[in-house]
């Protein structure tokens, strides 16, 4: 079981970029039922990569969780507009890698 210092950098984290995905979506007048789906994604990615404890280079971790998470979601962004998962795959494997490195770098030395 993660500790609670660890599930709240991965909250803080998850939130952050989550912030940062939700704001071009919100200059682009998107929806705001798409960007609260956006946000809760990145706090649950923070969460899911603070608790999962693989053995693997922490960059990968973030984009392999990051895009299992949100995989239910492009499935059905997917059906109605294909070509937009190419710009949300990109963004999800940058932010993914993003979090992966920042949230086990401070997660584990808060652990130490």
């Amino acid at each position: 079981m993660p500790s609670n210092k660890k599930l709240l950098i991965g909250l803080a984290f998850g939130s952050a970029v989550g912030i940062i995905d939700v704001i071009p979506m919100i200059f682009q007048n998107l929806t705001w039922d798409a960007n609260l789906s956006a946000f809760s994604m990145w706090v649950v990615v923070g969460i899911f990569i603070a608790s999962v404890n693989w053995k693997m280079n922490r960059i990968l971790k973030g984009i392999i969780i990051s895009l299992l998470t949100f995989l239910p979601c492009g499935v059905l962004i997917g059906w109605q507009e294909p070509r937009s998962l190419i710009p949300i795959i990109v963004v999800t494997i940058i932010l993914g890698g993003f979090s992966g490195h920042f949230i086990s770098k401070y997660a584990d030395k808060n652990e130490k």
